[in-house]
């Protein structure tokens, strides 16, 4: 049977969710996280859904797994040290970076400058030059590049980058100068940045490819690792990774090219909320990921994921194709605390994590948490994950205590100030990806997901003016779902840099058919029918003379059709609703893209038998939980036994193994067809 396994990995636990392709059932587990090595908890999880499923690993068709080792390879500094190869004149690329600051007026006097993940000492300048035509201009100075290979292996450096000026228009030079590499560190990986990142911008390619080769070696432990303990288990099926732009990549090209895993994890949430939308027949959703240490936003208009050319993890921003997800040190985990100096409570970003944990998990934490907040409130009833987590209430209690007593206020209003100061952290971040890009959050819906998120979303819904507020199904693995619901997706780049007036259409269509040949054959070699290969092609605009660009995603047919003509009027669009103005200057066509996707798993979703309308009988007991200042009396549902139609008066709770749904007060919640919770104002 073609059995797809889908694994997310969070920071406080890692979610599988087990689908049989053929007949669309699926099987759903959590366990917690091991953050330590967090292939003992993917183990644990691939060892304990198989057996709740009868199924054998060797049954398991294709594993998928949405990954944050290169994320945090950035972010706590692990990356390899990498040595840098780059033509004379420029060996402080790294180094001068760009001029922009971040912060206020006085931001330049108080911003720490990150150090750069290549360091000075262990760059090096090669003689030789290419022209911006890609013609030589001086012949590649074989003896230094010797000399300076054998300098970096004696300095001790893990990984090795070349990047040399306009090697993105001829890579003659670092092609040989990997081959020389090869010969004198044999063991090394090497990375070259016109095979990175072929495109013009010398600091964003040398970046790009540091960035690269800093997590080349981290990234490729931990693939070669997880992929032997599967095959010891008998899984014997492709093992894939999700890409930051919501495609797949196999585990051997993700050892080759890491800096496309960068933002893997928040990825795979975004594809299952499309999958959700699909079956849901929403066409604009607004994501809201919550787990246990932050919270994910993502935009989808027209079932289409906003995606952009930099990747942003940190401080680092490299050029690489990503979805356009927003992070916030907001989730379940998050702790609250109030500073000595200003007496103002403050959540987040640190978090409890996994170890020890919020209060109410009993593993020897003892700090307040938004988890341990909902606790108090009755938001989240004291039985989690189908009963088999129990939350310990008089923890949670004791713990906001210490809130309350720093702020001289009751119990119950504290907690709620540590809920309603994470609900406008998750609206802000809401806002950075709606309203910020032109798009009015009213013509969206919300939907919340994680193993947190349908906890808040009725209440940032309500903040944002998106409904319905949707709770879909399984809410606490829709990443998995992401993960074993999306399809594979490669592509090659290329800088053009020419005006739209001055170009050849010909021309044009003949390069990128030529890229998209390329991109159809990386996923031919991936053991994909060329009949279940479609092509795109993506074209960065500018007007001319400006320094940034506005990507645009088109059909082949399409473009051969309206032209460069119908390409300059999209852009002229799009400008026009991303900064409200347009410009008479000349349109400049500065890169191209070919990507190749591979066929969509075709999946419905099943359809819940149809209610009457009245959820009694999917009602647990009554319940009393605190909102609007007041305690009030709700219920609480067990999801699986809603029908389709049921319809829930707020204020209420519903829960299900893998997450917990709250609907506030004046609130009306509908189950449609597919098992979906659409929360509206009553």
């Amino acid at each position: 049977m073609s059995y797809r396994l889908g694994v997310d990995v969070g920071g406080t636990f890692t979610d599988l969710l087990l689908l049989d392709a053929a007949s669309g059932r699926f099987w759903r587990h959590k366990t917690p996280s091991t953050p330590a090595d967090s292939s003992v908890g993917i183990l644990t999880g691939v060892s304990a859904i198989c057996a709740d499923a009868g199924v054998d690993p060797a049954e398991i068709e294709i594993f998928l797994h949405g990954t944050t080792v290169a994320t945090n390879a950035v972010l706590e500094g692990k990356g390899a040290r990498v040595g840098l190869i780059v033509t004379e004149g420029y060996r402080d690329v790294m180094q001068i970076a760009r001029s922009f600051v971040p912060g206020g007026l006085a931001g330049w006097i108080i911003w720490p400058k990150p150090r750069p993940l290549a360091a000075l000492e262990d760059t090096i300048a090669v003689g030789g030059r290419m022209a911006a035509d890609g013609s030589e201009v001086r012949p590649l100075d074989e003896v230094g590049a010797r000399a300076a290979l054998a300098s970096l292996k004696a300095r001790g450096v893990e990984t090795v980058t070349i990047a040399l000026i306009n090697s993105y228009v001829n890579g003659a030079h670092e092609t040989r100068i990997g081959e020389i590499a090869a010969e004198i560190m044999p063991d090394i990986p090497v990375s070259l940045s016109h095979i990175v990142l072929p495109e013009m911008q010398e600091y964003e390619r040398t970046l790009t490819t540091v960035a690269n080769a800093a997590v080349r070696p981290v990234v490729g432990r931990y693939v070669r690792a997880l992929r032997g303990k599967l095959r010891e288990t008998g899984m014997a099926g492709k093992i894939a990774l999700l890409r930051s732009d919501g495609g797949l990549m196999s585990s051997e090209k993700a050892e080759e090219h890491p800096v496309s895993l960068l933002m893997s994890g928040p990825a795979g949430g975004v594809t299952g909320a499309l999958w959700v939308a699909k079956n849901a027949g929403l066409t604009n959703i607004l994501t809201l990921d919550v787990g246990g240490t932050s919270t994910d936003v993502a935009l989808i208009e027209a079932l289409e994921p906003r995606r952009v050319r930099t990747t942003e993890v940190g401080h680092l921003s490299v050029r690489a194709s990503s979805l356009d997800v927003k992070t916030v040190g907001a989730g379940g985990g998050s702790i609250a605390y109030v500073p000595e100096l200003t007496k103002a409570l403050r959540v987040g970003p640190q978090s409890a994590g996994a170890v020890p944990g919020p209060a109410a998990y009993g593993k020897g934490g003892t700090l307040p948490t938004v988890t341990d907040a909902n606790v108090v409130l009755g938001y989240l009833p004291e039985n989690l994950l189908g009963g088999t987590f129990k939350l310990d209430r008089p923890a949670a209690q004791a713990a906001v205590q210490t809130i309350a007593d720093a702020l001289g206020i009751g119990l119950m209003a504290a907690a709620r100030g540590i809920i309603d100061i994470v609900n406008e952290n998750m609206f802000g971040a809401l806002r950075m990806i709606s309203v910020q890009q032109g798009y009015d959050p009213r013509d969206f819906a919300l939907m919340g997901f994680g193993g947190a998120g349908p906890l808040h979303v009725n209440a940032v819904a309500r903040l944002m003016g998106s409904y319905p507020a949707v709770s879909p199904m399984s809410p606490g693995v829709l990443c998995a779902l992401g993960d074993a619901t999306t399809r594979t997706r490669t592509e090659t780049a290329r800088s053009f840099s020419r005006l739209a007036r001055a170009t050849d259409e010909a021309q044009l269509h003949a390069i990128l058919d030529e890229m998209a040949t390329q991109t159809r054959g990386e996923l031919a070699s991936d053991g994909i029918a060329d009949s279940d290969i479609t092509s795109l092609f993506e074209i960065d605009l500018r007007y001319e003379g400006q320094a940034f660009e506005v990507a645009l995603t088109i059909d082949p047919e399409v473009l051969r059709r309206d032209g460069i003509a119908g390409l300059t009027e999209r852009f002229d669009a799009e400008h026009l609703r991303l900064f409200t103005f347009n410009m008479e200057s000349a349109h400049e066509i500065v890169n191209l893209r070919a990507v190749a996707l591979g066929r969509a798993l075709d999946l419905p979703a099943a359809k819940l038998p149809r209610g009457d309308g009245d959820p009694s009988a999917a009602k647990l007991r009554d319940h009393i939980l605190w909102m609007d200042g007041a305690e009030q009396a709700a219920a609480i549902y067990d999801r699986s036994k809603l029908r389709a139609g049921d319809r829930i008066v707020g204020p209420a709770v519903v829960v299900e193994m893998d997450s917990t749904t709250l609907i506030e007060t004046r609130h009306i919640a509908t189950v449609d067809a597919v098992g979906n919770i659409l929360i509206n104002p009553a």
